[in-house]
């Protein structure tokens, strides 16, 4: 195979690292320009008064894509980090001294179904054996395709599970379970992809199987564990990391790519790949150089973006756990002010973690660590009124439900919005996560990895194959590097 000299790759999130790992094994000499002063994208880390937080992604789930991730490189996670299964995965409240505990294994989750619905117990023994078989056809099979044509979703397995791309998981959920509570626990995972469960494919119901089946994780010291792991791995395979590189425009001469502006100067580069947001990306180029119009990517349903907080509190909290989910209100509502009709929630859904329940490393001892989201919106109106606004909404309930008293026992807090994941991500629309995956942003259906009008230049990432995520960024980051080798393989 013909080497690559020089690969350029922008941004350093989980696919771009993926990326530079792989192509750095193939023999490549890659170099990663970051925007800002540490490597991780979204997945950046927080530390303030001894409080250590991780900015974004917080759910370790499919662990085994993680371990086929640092097996191809002749690795395993435990030689980088630890991880620590927890016990509850986490907790859902519903009102005051009001939750259910998700266990850390299915048996338990089944009684736990019995209890409170009668029958439901045996059906989700069957809902989750068949969530699994679509976990082995997804998760093990086709999400480790490019999306370069649709004879990629056409396998005997598939072809079994035609119907389940048609339907769509709250219906499917609707059809075996009568209790509200147990349909929005199982509707929860699909809100990693990004989509409303009615919008969301049943096939996707492997998220289940990677919830109740695979069970919720934590590395020791916090998923920034994993950025430091991939960093370490890319720079021992040779990799080189420039941070506070501001790339101001991808120079295409030819219609081929051949150098990036960064921070002021040219850096001439063989192939360009793009781990950034892939709109801001194309905005790099000059008009008749962009795939997609902006007709187009306003026309695509988006992940929420998120309004977050992280907190430090002066003391050990009562009644919580290291995830916890507060659906006391309209979980319906929430989602149309999301997908239908975007605004803020007048009654918002939340998530809080607490990483200081897992890891004394997160908070002084006898201090708590808290990170609470609200999902929202794209493109929505970010203001500080209203961040103070929704902060005050949400801490209030939660003192209601966890039945105490923190306000004053908050030593600082900092908050992260919209207008954050634009001006520190360029973030379309201030996206927390990508394009959502519904039936139409599906494999082929999404942006490609390979620019349909530049020569080598290339994207990975949460707006492309195979989606939303940490596991599909690392897998992301596999398919654009086997692209790239092949099209040099060719040559």
């Amino acid at each position: 195979m013909k080497k690559v000299k020089n690969i350029t790759i922008i941004g350093s999130g989980f696919s771009a690292l993926a990326a530079s790992a792989y192509l750095a094994k193939s023999g490549h000499q890659v170099t990663v320009y970051e925007k800002n002063s540490a490597v991780g994208g979204r997945a950046r880390r927080l530390v303030r008064e001894g409080f250590t937080f991780d900015m974004g992604p917080s759910w370790y789930w499919m662990p085994d894509v993680f371990e086929r991730f640092f097996a191809d490189f002749g690795k395993k996670t435990t030689d980088y980090y630890e991880l620590v299964k927890l016990s509850p995965a986490y907790r859902v409240y519903y009102g005051i001294d009001d939750f259910i505990a998700i266990a850390d294994n299915l048996p338990e989750i089944v009684a736990a179904f019995e209890a409170i619905e009668k029958g439901s117990g045996a059906k989700l023994q069957a809902f989750m054996g068949h969530a699994k078989s679509n976990y082995d056809i997804a998760i093990k099979d086709l999400v480790y395709r490019p999306g370069v044509s649709p004879l990629e979703l056409i396998t005997v397995e598939t072809a079994l599970k035609v119907g389940e791309f048609f339907s769509n998981i709250s219906k499917d959920v609707r059809k075996k379970f009568k209790n509200e509570r147990l349909i929005q626990i199982l509707e929860f995972p699909v809100l990693f992809l990004g989509a409303k469960p009615s919008d969301t494919p049943s096939f996707y119901s492997f998220m289940n199987y990677a919830d109740f089946g695979l069970g919720t994780w934590h590395p020791k010291t916090g998923m920034h564990d994993v950025v430091r792991a991939m960093e370490n791995l890319a720079t021992e395979l040779g990799v080189q990391f420039v941070t506070n590189a501001n790339i101001e425009k991808i120079i295409v001469e030819n219609k081929t790519a051949v150098a990036i502006q960064v921070n002021g100067k040219i850096v001439a580069s063989d192939l360009i790949l793009s781990g950034a947001d892939y709109h801001h990306t194309e905005t790099l180029l000059d008009q008749e150089h962009r795939a997609y119009s902006e007709k187009y990517w306003d026309s695509r349903v988006f992940a929420p973006s998120s309004l977050l907080f992280y907190v430090g509190f002066d003391r050990k909290l009562d009644n919580i756990s290291h995830h916890a989910l507060f659906f006391d209100v309209d979980f319906y509502q929430h989602a149309k002010d999301i997908y239908d009709e975007p605004q803020w929630p007048k009654e918002p859904l939340f998530y809080a973690n607490f990483p200081s329940v897992t890891d004394a490393t997160a908070a002084p001892e006898g201090m708590e660590s808290g990170f609470f989201l609200v999902p929202l919106a794209p493109g929505i109106n970010d203001t500080e009124a209203l961040r103070e606004e929704y902060f005050e909404k949400i801490i209030s309930r939660f003192e209601t439900l966890t039945q105490q008293s923190v306000k004053n026992n908050i030593i600082f807090k900092e908050s992260f919005c919209k207008n954050d994941f634009v001006s520190e991500y360029n973030s379309y629309k201030g996206n927390a996560y990508g394009m959502a995956n519904t039936l139409l942003q599906t494999a082929f259906l999404r942006p490609k990895l390979k620019s349909k009008k530049v020569k080598n230049l290339y994207f990975t990432g949460q707006l492309t194959v195979p989606g939303p995520g940490v596991p599909p960024a690392l897998i992301s980051g596999k398919l654009v590097s086997e692209l790239i080798n092949k099209q040099f393989s060719e040559q």
